[in-house]
């Protein structure tokens, strides 16, 4: 009936994190088991943004998104594509991305 969620600790996927809160992140088992969400959390904890590039359209972040990737909001938020939406992690899980005048600056998001 209802799939299981699972904590997700930073200090799991990086010992000595720069950003430590949140410490976790609930998801379900299969994402908290995902490569490539595990890599954008890294990078979120860590600082380390050397393999992201900020997208020159918003096609280049549907383009990652939808192929199952993750980009980077304001160097704070992982952010996935999950029932024809965009949504950002929390540390309580999943949530849809408000629409603001942030959100359509391209300089706020990071892409791979």
């Amino acid at each position: 009936m209802f799939k299981k969620k699972e904590k997700l600790y930073i200090k799991d996927l990086l010992p000595n994190p720069a950003l430590e809160y949140p410490g976790y992140y609930i998801l379900s088992a299969y994402l908290a088991k995902n490569e490539l969400l595990q890599s954008t959390l890294i990078a979120l904890h860590s600082f380390e943004f050397s393999n992201y590039k900020n997208p020159e359209s918003y096609d280049e972040i549907f383009a990652m998104v939808k192929k199952g990737q993750f980009s980077i909001y304001k160097e704070k938020y992982a952010v996935g594509y999950f029932g024809g939406k965009l949504m950002y992690l929390e540390p309580y899980g999943w949530k849809a991305m408000p629409v603001t005048k942030d959100l359509f600056d391209l300089n706020n998001w990071l892409i791979c």
